[in-house]
């Protein structure tokens, strides 16, 4: 059994399992390379700014500055940040709020860094395998006594009460599925998989045209639907909290667990339904939108908050987003409880930074957010996205889904099975695999 979480001093012990930052009114464009000089001594740990917007005027007021670091730095993603932000701020003419993003791989190393060092920001953003990597280090504000926590749903409050504290709060649910390019399909007769064999058919039928069936990035797209294979029958049981315990600090059950989904994953890439070499260098988010966007691929296995990209993309582009086809009887739904925002327990605003986490989480501000990533709401009711497309995840979602990062899991699982679909796409076998998953597993139990 693991260490149950423990508060002290209003720290939560056991932490839970380019650039864009944002100031005061003004939101005036700036030199990057220029402001990224200027903060360099306070922002240790960070070197790949890019777009920055600051203000100039109306700061003679502000007693309290915060800083918000996090991973979402497009302005795509930015922008409902920035409205919820200005309405803040509105609300709170003493208070300034900037936020920074860079890209997720840089993000996490800056963090850790940050606050390693002592300087880290009062708000940030964590997932489940930096969380695991903070325990015991007492980063992380207890936000149990947010006076939005009763707001939250029941799948979000598994996952942040998984060890008693909660010690961040989500921002959104994201989903991930397999992208259909109805046009290719319907020409050829072929419905949207929702099974295993109806998904190999469908593949099959492109192979046989000398198209490759599926577009893939080399990080969550094999990771994802091998998880969707080998977690499906456990989050389905009726003693489903119990089975999750029992693997939740044990490497060779979690890697035997999943052993399925390798073998699924070593199988589509034997079959040449993904451009393996292709897929080594395709960026999540990025190069895989980009192949995808041409029209010329019918499927695409990425989370379903890129959509809002493809259709700016590829404007007539027919397509929708199902839940995975990865079993006999029928598809299997991914989520993620995300973005989630912590507060620095060491921080000196621990209390505003506080009432800023209370104001990203109020309602309007949690579905304008969610909405605008392609997301399902954390809140009571999971309120799915306006985007057409993702119907078909909303239809799932009711009937239970497989949680990626689950906080219940006390394993670095996320990042390890990235490795391990890498491995899977370099040619490895699925029993190699298997050893490697494990083995990193047991490497993050022995970290903590």
């Amino acid at each position: 059994m693991h260490e149950e979480a423990r508060v002290s001093d209003g720290a939560c012990v056991r932490v839970p399992s380019a650039s864009r930052a944002l100031t005061r009114r003004g939101f005036l464009a700036a030199s990057a390379l220029g402001l990224a000089a200027a903060l360099a001594p306070s922002l240790p740990g960070c070197s790949t700014s890019k777009n920055v917007v600051v203000d100039t005027a109306g700061d003679e007021a502000v007693g309290t500055r915060l800083t918000f670091f996090g991973f979402k730095y497009e302005s795509i993603n930015v922008m409902a940040i920035e409205d919820i932000l200005r309405a803040y701020m509105d609300e709170h003419p003493n208070v300034s709020v900037s936020y920074e993003g860079i890209k997720s791989l840089p993000y996490y190393e800056a963090l850790v860094k940050r606050l390693d060092s002592g300087n880290g920001d009062d708000v940030f953003m964590i997932d489940h395998d930096t969380a695991l990597s903070f325990e015991k280090k007492g980063y992380l504000s207890d936000l149990a006594d947010l006076p939005t926590i009763s707001t939250f749903s029941r799948l979000a409050l598994d996952q942040m009460e998984a060890d008693g504290a909660i010690c961040y709060v989500p921002t959104s649910i994201s989903a991930f599925g397999l992208y259909c390019n109805l046009g290719l399909l319907e020409a050829r007769g072929i419905a949207a998989p929702r099974t295993v064999a109806e998904f190999e058919h469908a593949c099959e039928a492109f192979l046989a045209e000398g198209m490759t069936p599926l577009v893939a990035n080399n990080d969550i797209s094999f990771k994802t639907l091998a998880l969707a294979r080998g977690m499906a029958e456990v989050y389905a049981a009726e003693d489903a909290r119990a089975r999750i315990a029992a693997l939740s600090n044990d490497p060779d059950a979690l890697a035997a667990q999943l052993r399925p989904g390798l073998d699924l994953v070593e199988r589509f890439v034997a079959a040449g339904y993904v451009d393996a070499a292709l897929a080594l260098e395709t960026k999540k988010t990025a190069d895989n939108l980009d192949q995808f966007a041409t029209g010329q691929y019918p499927f695409m296995l990425t989370g379903a908050w890129a959509s809002v990209r493809v259709h700016d993309m590829a404007p007539d582009l027919a397509y929708e987003v199902h839940p995975l086809p990865v079993l006999d009887e029928g598809p299997v739904l991914v989520v993620n409880v995300d973005t989630r925002v912590s507060v620095n327990a060491n921080g000196p605003h621990v209390d505003t930074a506080k009432e800023f986490a209370a104001f990203l989480t109020r309602p309007e501000s949690i579905e304008h957010f969610a909405n605008s990533q392609c997301s399902f709401s954390p809140l009571k009711g999971n309120a799915a996205p306006d985007d057409a497309s993702l119907r078909p995840l909303a239809g799932a979602f009711s009937s239970g889904a497989v949680v990626g990062s689950d906080d219940n899991i006390l394993l670095p699982i996320w990042g390890a099975l990235r490795k391990c679909a890498v491995s899977l796409l370099q040619g490895g076998s699925a029993a190699q695999a298997e050893v490697q998953l494990r083995d990193l597993l047991a490497e993050g139990a022995g970290a903590r």
